[in-house]
């Protein structure tokens, strides 16, 4: 498996796991407004990180106001652009930096690849939250551990 297939099927697994955790707010009663506030902030954050790649400008805030109809829409929009990017990158493409502003209008410069990793870690660190969130409310969160979405053949 090269570099960029990995990759890709990480995108594959944060694709599927933002979908349990939305399936799972919905189907509560009342979802615990900081559990969507987080996932809205994971919808807004990976469309920034791909916008910042794209060398585009920025249309969402860092914490939007989205319900979570608005996150299942970004979502479902956000899969096939991340599929795309990735194979527009190409394999070469992955150790390309790619210079930025962040939202306190500080430059950096990252490799590509760096980027991507940050992309489904810093998700995966907030699903974490919305996890703790969801079960400090009675609830049971979503099960999104990586390795039960191989084990049931949602990542390959």
């Amino acid at each position: 498996m090269t570099m960029l297939e990995h990759i890709g099927s990480l995108f594959s697994y944060d694709d599927w796991a933002n979908r349990e955790v939305l399936g799972s707010l919905q189907a509560l009663n009342a979802a615990p407004v900081r559990s969507v506030q987080l996932l809205a902030h994971i919808v807004s954050s990976e469309k920034l990180w791909l916008e910042r790649l794209l060398a585009q400008k920025q249309t969402d805030p860092v914490w939007p106001l989205f319900t979570l109809k608005d996150c299942q829409t970004g979502i479902d929009q956000l899969s096939g652009l991340w599929k795309n990017y990735l194979i527009s990158l190409g394999e070469a493409g992955l150790s390309d930096s790619r210079t930025y502003k962040n939202t306190k209008g500080d430059t950096f410069t990252s490799k590509k690849q760096d980027i991507l990793l940050h992309v489904i870690m810093h998700s995966a660190y907030h699903r974490g939250q919305i996890a703790a969130d969801v079960r400090a409310a009675g609830f049971t969160p979503a099960y999104t551990d990586f390795i039960h979405a191989v084990r049931q053949g949602f990542v390959e």
